[in-house]
């Protein structure tokens, strides 16, 4: 799929057949879109479009869906077209994936107009199409006839470090939303509550015995989650159902723990999107892991140069190293990668998708997606191989690795091969 903006890019062609959408003439349907934003934020988009990437609290996605009080599907690359699908309706509005709601924004979006665009700069906002828009191939420049350019400020990301570096800001928007008139669940006598900030306690979690500093941020524990004895929390934090904190962990805000995993040692200022595994000790800072990640213990990442300098990412798109303008940049790990024991990763490392990382030393601070090695060189992490270890992971939380998932990883392993091969 090419990029979807406005600088002239001629979309897909796209020849949808689907089934009657239940709602057709109802309502509004809402689609959530990939523009060129994507290739920027890979490794962290191969397995999803960029609205499912957690940020703060929730997935951009289930922010939309909260305010829009609907469900959204996806316009995205074909090969994840099968599993995130595209419904469509008799007209739509399609909603930039990498931009935040807010009230204001909403109402603008809602007061479209059909054949209008919503946009900032370069930076399509939404647009409102008919049933037929959809339906034929199309250039960008004949989407719509009039356009709008919007003066609302917004949260948006763009580069994976965007994700840590607003994490707070995204946090706390996702607090209130989420805990507006609602009643927290009552903290445990055994624990230690520092500030008179917000804390926020879901049904089922369990905390004993830990420290939780409310007073530079709040504090979101899920459902059913667990923070054992000994840990000492930070806000902005948040940890989403079902994860657990080890015993004496130490956790820095702005910090979100997505679901199904499990953190030990000392985490700062990072986003884990959900079932990965840091369970020891070790440190992880300024960094953004994708699901389904496991490090081994004392695993440990560089997040600030001895020089003080900014510190430069791989980006694929450009297929160089890019400057942040941040001084603190820790890890970028792509979904199902690994590492073991004593792994050390230096300042600014990017790590793609089913990596196997081990030995000592720190490795290349670029390692693409199916590498299989460390400091002493990288092979290529076996295709059949990576889908028997995911097929492992995935029975060990339940989950189905369907013939869907079998197929994207065989597409990602075909697309990627370029840069093992540089």
């Amino acid at each position: 799929m090419k990029p979807f903006d406005k600088k002239g890019f001629f979309l897909p062609i796209f020849y949808i057949i689907l089934p009657d959408n239940p709602n057709l003439g109802k309502r509004m349907n809402y689609i959530l879109f990939d523009d060129n934003r994507r290739e920027y934020l890979l490794p962290l988009t191969y397995f999803r479009p960029v609205a499912d990437i957690r940020f703060g609290i929730l997935t951009i996605r289930q922010k939309w869906e909260n305010y829009l009080l609907s469900k959204t599907s996806t316009l995205t690359e074909d090969y994840l077209s099968k599993k995130f699908p595209l419904v469509r309706g008799k007209e739509s509005l399609l909603i930039n994936g990498g931009i935040c709601p807010n009230k204001e924004l909403l109402n603008a979006i809602n007061k479209l107009e059909p054949n209008q665009t919503l946009a900032k700069g370069e930076t399509i906002i939404a647009m409102r199409l008919t049933f037929d828009d959809l339906d034929k191939p199309f250039v960008m420049d004949e989407l719509s006839q009039t356009e709008v350019q919007c003066e609302i400020p917004y949260t948006e990301i763009y580069y994976p470090w965007d994700i840590f570096h607003q994490n707070e800001a995204a946090l706390r928007a996702d607090f209130e939303l989420l805990t507006k008139g609602k009643q927290s669940q009552p903290l445990s006598k055994t624990n230690t509550v520092i500030g008179n900030g917000n804390l926020f306690i879901e049904k089922g979690a369990v905390i004993e015995g830990a420290t939780l500093n409310a007073s530079a941020g709040p504090i979101y524990i899920g459902k059913s989650a667990e923070i054992m004895e000994g840990c000492l929390v930070r806000g902005p934090f948040a940890m989403l159902e079902h994860s657990t904190l080890k015993m004496g962990a130490k956790i820095y805000g702005a910090t979100t723990i997505g679901p199904y995993s499990k953190i030990g040692g000392e985490v700062n200022n990072s986003v884990f999107f959900g079932y990965s595994n840091k369970a020891h000790d070790g440190f992880i800072g300024n960094s953004v892991i994708a699901e389904w990640c496991n490090f081994g213990a004392g695993t440990n990442n560089s997040n600030l140069k001895n020089t003080y300098d900014n510190i430069k990412l791989w980006c694929y798109p450009e297929r160089t190293f890019i400057d942040t303008g941040l001084q603190f940049c820790g890890l970028i790990m792509g979904d199902h990668s690994k590492c073991g024991i004593n792994t050390m990763f230096n300042t600014g490392t990017m790590v793609g998708v089913s990596c196997n990382i081990f030995g000592a030393g720190f490795p290349r601070n670029f390692i693409p997606s199916f590498s299989w090695g460390g400091t002493s060189g990288f092979s290529t992490y076996n295709l059949k191989k990576a889908l028997n270890v995911a097929f492992e992971v995935y029975q060990r939380r339940n989950v189905n690795l369907d013939d869907i998932d079998k197929e994207i990883f065989s597409i990602i392993f075909d697309h990627t091969l370029q840069f093992r091969q540089e």
